[in-house]
């Protein structure tokens, strides 16, 4: 277990493998060991680096509300902290996959390849909500949340129930503190601002023509509409599709060796 510290942040990490670098993140309220079963199979390939942003895994608290700009930034900062300055491909599954395509958009010099896990997909995004009004109703529902201890007391089951496995103890760290799901709050609650972001991103900054890129969708049956989304999006950005299957939204768990693939192929 290790930590780097970016913007005043301490940030859980963990390295493995060797080769090229591969940056791992996952979506909303998930951890770093949600990615175990991938890690086992491509550490062997690549170096491979899983982190928490801050207010998730074992990270320090979200100090400040999630903007894109930032995230495709703490991913830059993340690989200088660790002293690997060439390009990585970026993975990211759900929302993480916004701020991926992100990096890959601001730092296209730092990026090997771009993998799209099962990523969120909003084509016409719109905050109906002030921005301010919902950064501080999560920080407070946070706060109550916290103050009654629902957190220590049901985190860990609510976890449980929603995905089966993982090692007990880790799941009753992460998810039995106020910190995660407050965190969690703040990402849901700017989930929109992050795709509006985006929006804006893909319009002024062009991916590189011959950047390696990959859409995994992940398939359990019943959702081809789901599908036809993702295709559109790996379409729109003149990448790779593919399709795990059978699979639900947690590919790296239900499928990771489609996972390692989509990442080996960049």
């Amino acid at each position: 277990m290790s930590f780097v510290r970016i913007g005043g942040v301490p940030h859980h990490v963990r390295v493995s493998g060797s080769g090229p670098a591969c940056v791992l993140s996952a979506g909303l309220g998930l951890a770093w060991f949600d990615w175990d079963a991938v890690v086992e199979r491509l550490a062997p390939w690549r170096t491979v680096v899983c982190f928490d942003r801050p207010g998730s895994g074992l990270s320090g608290h979200a100090r400040v509300a999630p903007t894109l700009a930032a995230e495709a930034e703490r991913i830059a900062q993340l690989l200088d902290a660790l002293r690997l300055p060439g390009r990585a491909t970026v993975a990211g599954h759900s929302l993480a996959g916004f701020h991926c395509e992100a990096f890959a958009r601001l730092y296209p010099e730092r990026t090997a390849g771009l993998v799209l896990i099962d990523s969120s997909v909003e084509e016409r995004p719109r905050a109906r909500i002030p921005r301010e009004v919902r950064v501080a109703t999560a920080r407070a529902s946070g706060a109550v949340l916290g103050g009654v201890g629902l957190p220590r007391a049901l985190g860990p089951a609510v976890r449980r129930v929603a995905v089966r496995g993982g090692d007990a103890g880790a799941v009753r760290q992460v998810y039995g503190a106020s910190r995660v799901w407050q965190g969690a709050l703040l990402e849901y609650a700017t989930y929109t601002d992050a795709a509006t972001e985006l929006a804006v991103l893909r319009a002024e900054f062009p991916l590189p023509e011959e950047l390696p890129a990959t859409v995994l969708a992940a398939y359990a049956g019943g959702r081809a509409g789901w599908l036809t989304r993702q295709r559109t999006l790996a379409a729109a950005l003149n990448a790779t599709f593919r399709v795990a299957e059978p699979s639900g939204h947690l590919v790296m768990r239900d499928a990771p060796g489609g996972v390692v693939e989509a990442v080996l192929a960049t």
